[in-house]
């Protein structure tokens, strides 16, 4: 394929980068250039720019350029207008609603405070503010020769840290180059969900070894860091207006591939930190944060181990993987490629397993996942998800916690609450449910999501009641 249809193919890709309403939807006076739009080259565009070419892709805090600061971005006629612009493609008020609404803005503070600094005093380190293991997720931490001079460290997680260094590609996105022209430039293509996920799963799995949260750090008091790439994505404040001329140039947004695809990417990108030996450290005992927190940590007063339908069957005391993820993936898998899905479950068994069989045999069956992961990639990018699909995942994942007891931990029911949450959103979008359904569904929602809001105080029985309530009040079979 050509370089030139490769990045047209990308148009496509970015289809499904939000899910449906994450981001505000109205039509527009102006008409923008219309680039490439239809799923037939979606699956064309993974296998391009997949496990292999945005593995291989530079992230924004690699490579040679210069990061230009967030003041570069927010003047008012570019970003930082004080209203979004009725006149524009774009909003043009996004520097500010990443200053005021966006967590990202608001990283580097983190590291200033109290719990923060017990954090660095345990761990050994001078300052948090100060220490490359913090700087790396909580900051755009690139070197000092790559810093503009309108660069400022305390800016956090900011603009550059996610577009990519502007250098190469501000004189070309100002002058109103397409999207496409500054992609080719440099800019990185966080709308395409391949790519995104790539970049979020950097800090939020820690997908290099300079910013992995091990188990020392989370030792030292660094909180749990569960991640979903759509439910994060739609919590964002969004950067962009779907409205007509959008769909027109990258398609409807698929807020069910995105997370199919971050499902995939997830574990893809968890085996690999486990393959890593920067990461996976030899020696007698593995890497602990790879394994389920309360395989160890859990109440010895209140004892409520049961097996797990999915697992392997090992027995209470031992060291489970922390799989909520799979999880998810495999209801993934199961409903759209059978065979992939019945190899998924087989070598999630395989690897809880293999770590009572020695290193060489867990390492194996981590390569095996991450294999897995790869074609169940593509599979999702190649699969247009409709309303049977939704109503399919959404009747597994309950019937897995009601009559499996697959979420009797907390980590667990917190991706089932996650994953039902997009579910329930795109069916509302797709018009597959009724009004009262949708408020019955979110009414069962805010009780799973209490229920899983603190893993000391998480009752598997109550989360499962919630389970009931969304299963009955939301039809899982297609009308």
């Amino acid at each position: 394929m050509s370089v030139g249809l490769r990045f047209r193919a990308c148009s496509v890709l970015r289809a499904a980068a939000r899910p449906w309403s994450a981001a505000p939807v109205r039509s527009t006076w102006r008409r923008r250039r219309c680039g490439i739009a239809g799923a037939a080259l979606l699956g064309a565009a993974v296998a391009l720019w997949g496990t292999t070419g945005v593995g291989a892709q530079t992230l924004p805090q690699q490579g040679d350029t210069v990061h230009l600061g967030v003041t570069t971005c927010g003047g008012s006629t570019c970003h930082g207008a004080a209203e979004p612009s009725r006149n524009s493609n774009v909003m043009q008020n996004e520097a500010k609603v990443w200053a005021e609404k966006d967590k990202h803005a608001q990283a580097y503070k983190a590291l200033l405070t109290p719990r923060s600094v017990a954090i660095a005093r345990k761990l050994g380190l001078p300052n948090a503010n100060t220490a490359d293991m913090c700087l790396n997720c909580h900051a755009d931490n690139v070197a000092e020769a790559r810093r503009g001079r309108q660069f400022d460290l305390a800016s956090g997680v900011s603009c550059d840290a996610c577009h990519g260094g502007g250098a190469p590609w501000l004189g070309i996105h100002i002058s109103g180059g397409t999207h496409e022209d500054n992609i080719k430039a440099g800019l990185y293509p966080t709308n395409e969900p391949v790519a995104r996920a790539k970049l979020c799963l950097s800090c939020h799995i820690g997908s290099q070894a300079g910013k992995f949260a091990s188990h020392r750090i989370m030792g030292a008091g660094h909180p749990r860091m569960p991640f979903e790439l759509a439910t994060f994505t739609a919590k964002q404040p969004a950067h962009y207006i779907v409205d007509d001329d959008y769909v027109q140039r990258k398609g409807r947004p698929n807020g069910i591939q995105t997370w199919a695809i971050g499902q995939a990417l997830q574990l893809d990108e968890l085996m690999r930190a486990y393959l890593d030996p920067q990461r996976n450290h030899p020696g007698p005992f593995p890497e602990l944060v790879f394994f389920d927190c309360a395989s160890c940590h859990h109440l010895m007063s209140e004892p409520r181990w049961e097996p797990r339908a999915s697992s392997a069957r090992l027995g209470p005391g031992v060291l489970i993987f922390n799989d909520a993820n799979a999880l998810m993936l495999q209801f993934l898998a199961d409903r759209v490629d059978p065979p992939l899905g019945k190899a998924l479950a087989d070598a999630r068994q395989g690897l809880e397993r293999s770590v009572y069989e020695g290193r060489d045999a867990s390492l194996k069956q981590a390569a095996k996942l991450r294999e897995l992961s790869g074609q169940l990639v593509d599979a999702f990018a190649r699969r247009q998800f409709g309303a049977e699909d939704l109503r399919a995942l959404a009747a597994a994942i309950t019937a897995a916690g009601i009559e499996r007891n697959e979420y009797a931990e907390q980590s667990a029911a917190e991706q089932a609450t996650l994953a039902l949450a997009a579910l329930s959103q795109a069916m509302k979008d797709l018009g597959a449910t009724s009004d009262a359904e949708n408020r019955s569904a979110a009414a069962a929602l805010a009780k799973m999501t209490e229920a899983t809001a603190r893993e000391s105080a998480f009752r598997p029985d109550v989360f499962v009641a919630a389970l009931r309530e969304f299963r009955q009040r939301v039809p899982l079979a297609m009308r």
